[in-house]
């Protein structure tokens, strides 16, 4: 089940922001197979990095491929004859070397949608350059943005570079080069450079700037925590929660649920005394406990909610109630979203470890000759089909 249900993608076996460019469409129904480059030893000590825990690569089916030799990389070429969409994230020319480059892949599938995830991009000055997420955010701007007034910058985690502006970013790329495929029969080489994808996140702080009304002095922003109305205040028991009141409306309930009658507090937008008027608010915060913060101020329109730490937010009733997290084989982990009210995804599988699946996901996906199609009847009627070759169904009709 799943939107995406019928598309089928081939995942080069990485770290970071191209798995998880692969688990959204995985989420989402579409088959992938992961290439690995080497099978993982049953025998062999535990890693750091335990792929069975690997979150990022759940609802995958794994092959172990070396690819240093011509016929690993001639069976890589057979699964990409029949794919949709091709997922890298290699440094440049890494595959070209291989033999296994968009030119190659294009010429062997001509409708392919070939998804490139890099940290500098294919070309430039850095392109060829070692990075993490943390340097290209810097060189945009957007690490520079965030900071706290007498500190340092904040490194977001890798959220901004990683996963917002690189996965994500190539993951609606290479959605809006399918559906250009699917129209002109052409595939195409999608390139996300986290760089890229970073600075475009920062739409909104350049349109600030152009308005001048953003300054490079950190926490003097309102969305920086330089503003009183705007960030995050520790309670009585050391715990914190996070204040977002910037319309009116909503400052003016804050200031009723705590109870301040300070004409100070006028002056909402008034820079000048934000620190001061900061000062007395965290005070407020100060008398009570988070739960207790939560009992006055939490489901109002103060745009308030508690700061929960990885263990406390899926326990959270809100997040409970909406099934925001779910449990694979006693992993807690974020379930697949966004939400459609029909083609509704299945609960994802479980990581499988490195080649598991070589010999089945081989067999199975290079025995389907016709991929999933779609037929508009009549008015609104729509039959669904899928030709499948296989040992088990041997050319059998399946109808949906």
């Amino acid at each position: 089940m799943g939107p995406l249900l019928g598309i089928k993608v081939i995942e080069f076996a990485g770290l970071g922001p191209a798995p998880f460019c692969t688990v959204m469409l995985a989420d989402m129904g579409a088959e992938v197979v992961r290439i690995d480059r080497k099978a993982a030893d049953p025998g062999g000590p535990p890693g750091l990095f335990d792929p069975k825990l690997d979150i990022l690569n759940r609802a995958r089916r794994p092959v172990a491929l070396d690819l240093k030799r011509l016929e690993a990389v001639e069976a890589a070429l057979k699964l990409i004859e029949s794919a949709d969409i091709l997922i890298e994230g290699f440094r440049p020319g890494v595959l070209e070397r291989l033999g296994l480059g968009p030119e190659v892949c294009l010429k062997r599938n001509p409708r392919l949608v070939y998804g490139r995830m890099t940290g500098w991009g294919q070309y430039g000055p850095l392109a060829h350059a070692a990075g993490h997420d943390i340097n290209y955010i810097a060189l945009t701007g957007a690490l520079h943005a965030i900071g706290c007034r007498e500190g340092a910058p904040v490194a977001p985690l890798n959220l901004v570079g990683d996963f917002g502006g690189g996965a994500m970013l190539l993951a609606f790329g290479v959605l809006c080069a399918l559906t250009d495929a699917r129209t002109s029969g052409h595939g195409q080489v999608v390139g996300a450079a986290m760089t890229d994808g970073a600075g475009l996140l920062m739409a909104m702080m350049c349109t600030f700037q152009a308005m001048g009304q953003w300054s490079n002095e950190w926490g003097t922003n309102v969305l920086d925590g330089g503003a009183h109305f705007y960030g995050t205040f520790k309670c009585a028991d050391g715990k914190w929660i996070s204040i977002g009141a910037i319309e009116p409306q909503f400052y003016a309930l804050l200031l009723e649920k705590c109870r301040l009658d300070d004409p100070a507090f006028e002056a909402q937008l008034d820079r000048s005394r934000w620190p001061a008027l900061k000062d007395k608010l965290a005070a407020v915060f100060g008398t009570k406990t988070r739960d207790e913060w939560c009992a006055v101020m939490q489901g109002t329109d103060v745009c308030f909610a508690p700061m929960l730490d990885l263990d406390e937010a899926s326990e959270h009733p809100h997040n409970r109630a909406r099934g925001a997290f779910i449990e694979i084989d006693g992993v807690v982990q974020p379930a697949p979203a966004p939400r459609f009210s029909r083609t509704v995804p299945e609960v994802p599988g479980a990581p499988a470890l490195p080649g598991a699946c070589t010999e089945a996901a081989l067999a199975d996906w290079v025995s389907l000759r016709a991929r999933f199609e779609r037929y508009a009847l009549v008015g609104r009627s729509r039959l669904f089909w899928t030709y499948e070759t296989s040992s088990a169904i041997e050319g059998r009709y399946l109808f949906r």
